[in-house]
């Protein structure tokens, strides 16, 4: 009943798994990008982690060159936040940009399934 010329499950069926797959592809993009800033983040959080460690040392030092230093460590702690801004202010930007290509493509996507469907109509007569 299912496999008659007439039938279009199997062809429904391979259709679906296309826009999976697409939508796979396009959530692997979304993905890698968060997770590729991410680790960029955390990599500088843990930098200043560290720095934040030794200006604490150097303040209980009581050292007055150890005090020095700390300007300097200071120096890069805010220069790290600038870079997490910056990480997160462009991941913001790759994040718009694949959705806008996934709609974009969407859109592509159904304008080309109404092409299709307005080809199969019978001609009038």
């Amino acid at each position: 009943m299912g496999d008659g010329p007439g039938d279009n499950t199997h062809c429904r069926s391979l259709e679906d798994k296309d826009e999976e797959e697409e939508e796979e592809g396009c959530d692997a993009e979304a993905w890698e990008t968060l997770s590729r800033s991410f680790d960029q983040v955390q990599s500088v959080l843990d930098q200043n982690r560290l720095l934040i460690q030794q200006v604490n040392e150097n303040q209980q030092s009581r050292i007055h060159d150890n005090l020095v230093k700390n300007v300097s460590l200071i120096r890069e702690i805010n220069g790290n936040f600038c870079k997490v801004i910056s990480i997160y202010s462009k991941l913001s930007a790759d994040f718009v940009d694949i959705v806008r290509r996934r709609r974009a493509e969407n859109d592509g996507d159904e304008k080309k399934k109404e092409e299709s469907v307005d080809l199969n109509l019978p001609l009038s007569r």
